[in-house]
């Protein structure tokens, strides 16, 4: 889950854990990265998984066929990418920030993967029938919202607990948002277990949940992106407030709230009711008004 962008010389070889030659026990990643010199970044919520069960986990929930090109974004000291290649994932293209990383990754599992030195947030990204990754928690939301307008095909996902039920979140939940919206624009969210901090090394503070997001195929629900996002930012930048308060930004001269509200097939006291309350249908149908 590490993140640099610069490549680098070959590190120094760390001690040789068992299996795939990954470590798994955090006395064995400690060492290992002691080795690689590389220190996890707090900043970056980067912590290693310690829990093969839920790598093995996540590379079943990719439900996809040999021979389908697979992504893992962060591939830190690969625990998630054993887990892959064995059950026969390939071709599989790995992409980590760290050349320190990198460069462990390469001798690792040498040409059974290819290994891109990079941000995921800026590298190209290879066309893949599914990515999968246990995202730094500082970076997941945009990382995620990248994939959702790559129209990446399946997501499988392991980040914070939070992000992972605001994704999910439905109408009258107070986690329910802009990530909930932009979520069910592009696709259906499924929630899975949840992860304990324990599982990671050095030990988050917080929990985290494993998720899978599955792209809408065919056209979108609405014509402009841009539109929508506007639309869910100027009706949720003020919770609280109902949404008589909160429409009339998007009105204009021509065209106001009410006629807006009745065009979108609101309900007839939507003045009363906040964003929360209205399910993502309502914010597509005003967005195509405003088309």
């Amino acid at each position: 889950m590490s993140r640099t962008s610069t490549a680098s010389s070959s590190p120094r070889k760390p001690p040789a854990p068992s299996g795939f030659g990954v470590p798994e026990r955090p006395e064995d990643i400690r060492r290992t990265l002691a080795a690689l010199g590389v220190r996890p970044a707090k900043s970056w919520g980067q912590s290693f998984l310690t829990d093969p069960f839920v790598a093995d986990a996540e590379a079943a929930l990719l439900d996809v066929t040999p021979g389908q090109p697979v992504v893992e974004i962060g591939g830190g000291l690969g625990i998630l990418t054993a887990a892959l290649l064995r059950r026969g994932i390939s071709p599989l293209t790995v992409i980590e920030r760290d050349p320190r990383l990198a460069g462990y990754l390469r001798s690792t599992f040498g040409d059974r993967i290819q290994v891109v030195v990079g941000d995921a947030l800026e590298v190209e990204l290879p066309a893949a029938a599914g990515v999968v990754g246990n995202l730094p928690y500082s970076v997941a939301t945009p990382i995620l919202i990248r994939l959702f307008e790559a129209r990446t095909r399946r997501i499988v996902f392991l980040v914070q607990r939070e992000v992972a039920e605001r994704l999910a979140a439905g109408p009258g939940s107070k986690r329910y948002g802009r990530l909930s919206l932009l979520a069910r624009l592009y696709g259906e969210v499924e929630l899975f277990r949840t992860v304990a901090a324990t599982a990671f090394s050095p030990v988050p503070e917080v929990e985290s949940r494993l998720g899978v997001h599955i792209a809408r195929m065919g056209p979108l629900p609405v014509a402009s992106v841009p539109t929508f996002e506007r639309v869910v930012r100027a009706l949720f930048s003020s919770r609280r407030k109902q949404l008589g308060n909160l429409l009339p930004r998007l009105a204009t001269p021509s065209r106001g709230a009410d006629a807006l509200a009745r065009d979108a097939g609101w309900p007839a006291d939507w003045a009363r009711l906040r964003p929360e309350d209205l399910p993502p249908e309502a914010f597509l149908a005003l967005t195509q008004r405003l088309e």
